[in-house]
């Protein structure tokens, strides 16, 4: 019988998406058992996160876990990979002896080693377990920024685009395995093509990826607001295959908040990009994240981003208050002297005004008709999403199951009117078409 793994991925979807791919390289050399299984196991492996302080506790939690079921014999092999193992590497191997291998969030090649088993560069664009009505694409690794706050491009070094034809053999696979959406991960999303190309070539990705039979959706993540490609916009409203949706993390528009993160535009320059997005793009939704209590950020600038928020009526925001980052421009160069206890009541003034925009932007749809896909089914109700919707960050859209829509519609496409809406979740009804 095959030995039996198990890998247990912590963080983001590019975590996720390093997984399958690690996984795609064995072959039948393993049989992969769950990642919630609690039984024995004759290798366990540990993607971590180490990105900010909750992240690194999540993932130093986990490894223990993972060593306590290694002493009670549950586990005869223990590998830990991912960004907190590469951040880490000099200290972990004497901090935690009982693990029995370390590798950087690169390693995909030396961890298939370790593993017995051959590294066959030609499996590169396949993935293992990634089926479903959706998959995560990353198009890049690492970054070039140099956010003051982020530790990104000391973990997972520069920006690397993956050929454009690699991606398409990637997706092209994907959409045989009956993958319907897209989801375009990188650290930076608009930065792609670059080195490769001397040119930014977000906007011609999308195009040939929208050519790919199968694929109905593709969604961007990660956009970075400095130099934003308007040909992406382009794509976006002429485009029917690209959803009218962008995740930009702007993090601020007070000017001395962006200008001590390093971010390259103000505040203005932040305005006028929303703007143009919604011109270009009518019906456009846009998730972003902010930061709350960054070093710069007094009562006057705080106040600004919520007066920017409630101008902007983001359909999607999430926030985190800032946190030094050992090694990040930031914490070698500001001092963090804004109170935990300030930096919260931020965090819930912002959260509470942003709860009041999204209510109303849900409300907003109650009585609209929309094309959704199935992701799920889950007593009797479908779990679905519009193209307004990204999978895992945003709600979903309810909808009974009936006897119509047939006995397996996980990745169909079907059309509902919106009946009832929360600040997260919407419920729909099934239109018979």
């Amino acid at each position: 019988m095959a030995r039996t793994l198990q890998v247990i991925t912590l963080g983001c979807s590019k975590n996720t998406v390093d997984t399958e791919h690690l996984l795609a390289q064995l072959g039948d050399a393993y049989a992969v058992v769950p990642e919630d299984f609690d039984g024995p196991v004759d290798v366990l492996l540990v993607n971590t996160c180490g990105f900010i302080g909750d992240s690194k506790e999540q993932s130093i939690q986990t490894i223990f876990a993972a060593v306590d079921r290694k002493n009670k014999g549950l586990v005869g092999k223990l590998m830990v990979f991912g960004c907190l193992s590469q951040r880490y590497s000099a200290q972990m191997p004497d901090l935690i002896p009982e693990v029995d291998g370390w590798f950087g969030a690169r390693d995909l090649a030396p961890i298939v080693k370790a593993l017995g088993v051959k590294y066959d560069k030609a499996l590169e664009p396949s993935r293992y377990g990634a089926h479903g009505s959706y998959a995560y694409l990353k198009i890049s690794e690492g970054c070039d920024r140099r956010c003051s706050y982020c530790a990104i491009p000391y973990i997972r070094g520069a920006h690397k685009s993956v050929p454009m034809e690699v991606l398409v053999e990637e997706a092209s696979a994907l959409a045989r395995q009956g993958v319907r959406e897209l989801v375009l991960i990188a650290q930076d999303t608009t930065y792609y093509g670059l080195d490769l190309y001397k040119r930014r070539a977000l906007a011609e990705l999308l195009q040939k990826l929208s050519e790919i039979d199968g694929i109905e959706w593709i969604r961007i993540h990660y956009s970075y607001p400095a130099d934003f490609p308007e040909d992406v916009l382009d794509q976006m409203a002429n485009n029917p295959k690209v959803c009218r949706y962008m995740d930009i993390p702007l993090q601020h528009v007070a000017d001395k908040v962006l200008d001590n993160m390093h971010r390259h535009v103000d505040g203005a320059w932040t305005r006028a990009l929303i703007r143009k997005m919604r011109e270009r793009v009518p019906g456009i939704v846009l998730r972003t994240t902010m930061i709350v209590g960054h070093p710069g950020e007094g009562r006057k600038e705080f106040e600004e981003l919520l007066d920017f928020v409630e101008e902007a009526k983001f359909e999607r925001l999430g926030a985190f208050m800032y946190s030094e980052e050992e090694g990040t421009y930031g914490a070698d160069n500001f001092e963090d002297k804004i109170a935990k206890k300030t930096k919260k009541s931020r965090l819930e003034r912002l959260m509470t005004l942003q709860r009041g925009i999204s209510f109303a932007c849900n409300q907003a749809r109650v009585g609209t008709e929309v094309r959704v896909l199935v992701d799920s089914v889950n007593e009797g109700m479908l779990v679905c999403r519009s193209e307004y919707e990204s999978p895992e960050v945003d709600g979903e859209i309810l909808v009974r199951h009936v006897p119509e829509i047939g006995p397996d519609p996980v990745g169909k496409f079907i059309k509902v009117k919106i009946v009832q809406a929360d600040e997260y979740d919407l419920v729909g009804e099934f239109i018979v078409e």
